[in-house]
């Protein structure tokens, strides 16, 4: 675990400027690095975060930890029949039938009704105006909640996203992320005991009622699946929409291509998420011994995986520090299932359960943003900025554009 080049500290002003250039010399000088401030060993190259995922070597009792204090115990910290239950309990709904027919009106509708509020100006930040918004008012809508209450959640969410990426342990972040488990607590815990009485036809109705094996959620588990559905759920789409369009920017010929065959919208997004993924680091924790790295990490150490690093290790991906949507390495098929060739939505048990609807909305998105901004621009007087450590996205996203078009209506497919 030596290095013959200096690494920038993880938690470093040049790091947070560039963890890419960092990532290049983690993955060649120091592929397993002991990171003394986060307690963790830091693992960077593909062939390892992916096994870090996929073995059942490594767990995620580590969650218990990091995300427990401001979700409550969720589906991630749970591993064999338990997991395989809970799981089976609230996945229908975001898959299949259930995400075709009854929640892709939801998101086309929020898109839109966004969209309105901009699309006669002629300019738009699309970070602050569409993309930190868009997921979380369809994650509100789904669950059947009062859409009054749209901005109470994207503060709730901006809070818990927050305390997730405090690796500095900011007392201020701690505290605004622990009021946020209650208020969140104190909330929804009587939404959902009137759901049991008098169940809807929304997300949240359909968790009360859901049973496996003779298995419900408690009022408890239920909750907390919302509030990791606010964060995992918000994350990935809000920043990955403002990523991709910037990708796409940054290569016209590229943005041309999407623009005329919009069948080519999920390969792009699946491009962006591996050249730019929003989620940057997943933590694990070896219930033994591990070789990991060329070294050993002790049972019950802590495992900083790097999604950003592993996505551009040139032994998996050619060219890896380059946007290429028609790179031979992105599967159509395989792209948002667990089975995919990016790490940005972990692998294994733990992969994602909404990686589909986070398609879904970006393919929605996309193919009304386009349409609503078909000349889209960066603004002359822009300076993309990128931030975070734990997740990382654009500060902002400042477009000029033809202002008064309309999206066109979609067959929803």
């Amino acid at each position: 675990m030596t290095t013959t080049r200096k690494v920038p500290d993880l938690l470093s002003p040049e790091f947070a400027t560039d963890p890419y250039a960092a990532y290049r010399l983690l993955r060649e000088d120091a592929p397993l690095l002991w990171h003394e401030a986060t307690g963790s060993y830091v693992v960077s190259r593909y062939e390892d975060v992916r096994r870090a995922f996929k073995n059942d070597a490594f767990s995620t009792e580590n969650y218990a930890w990091q995300l427990e204090p401001v979700h409550g115990r969720t589906i991630l910290q749970l591993d064999g029949r338990e997991h395989a239950v809970r799981r089976a309990l609230v996945a229908p709904a975001f898959r299949g039938k259930d995400l075709r027919e009854r929640f892709l009106p939801v998101i086309e509708r929020n898109s839109r009704m966004l969209i309105d509020a901009f699309r006669d100006r002629g300019r738009v930040d699309l970070v602050s105006e569409y993309a930190t918004r868009f997921p979380i008012n369809v994650i509100v809508d789904m669950l059947g909640l009062d859409r009054a209450d749209h901005d109470r959640f994207h503060d709730w969410y901006t809070a818990i996203i927050a305390f997730l990426g405090n690796l500095s342990q900011d007392t201020e972040v701690t505290a605004a992320g622990l009021r946020t488990h209650d208020e969140l607590a104190d909330h929804l815990i009587p939404i959902i005991q009137r759901r049991r009485e008098e169940p809807g036809d929304d997300l949240l109705s359909r968790l009360c009622q859901a049973e496996v094996d003779g298995t419900r959620m408690t009022d408890e588990e239920i909750k907390a699946f919302c509030s990791l559905l606010l964060a995992a759920g918000g994350e990935t789409t809000d920043k990955a929409l403002a990523s991709l369009f910037a990708n796409l920017l940054a290569h016209p010929e590229q943005l041309a291509a999407v623009r005329e065959d919009r069948s080519l919208i999920p390969r792009a997004f699946a491009e962006s998420l591996r050249f730019t993924p929003p989620v940057q680091m997943i933590m694990r924790q070896p219930a033994q011994d591990v070789e990991i790295g060329g070294g050993t990490v002790p049972a019950g150490s802590t495992v900083t995986c790097l999604i950003g690093a592993a996505n551009r290790d040139p032994d998996r991906f050619a060219d890896p520090d380059t946007f290429d949507l028609f790179r031979a390495e992105i599967a159509d098929t395989t792209s948002f299932s667990a089975a995919a060739e990016h790490l940005s939505f972990a692998l294994g048990r733990h992969f994602c359960v909404g990686a589909l609807l986070a398609e879904a909305e970006v393919r929605v998105g996309v193919n009304d943003l386009l349409d609503a901004m078909p000349d889209m621009r960066l603004a002359p007087d822009a300076e993309l900025t990128e931030r975070g450590l734990f997740t990382r996205g654009l500060q902002d996203l400042p477009l000029e554009f033809t202002p008064g078009r309309v999206p066109s209506p979609r067959q929803s497919d």
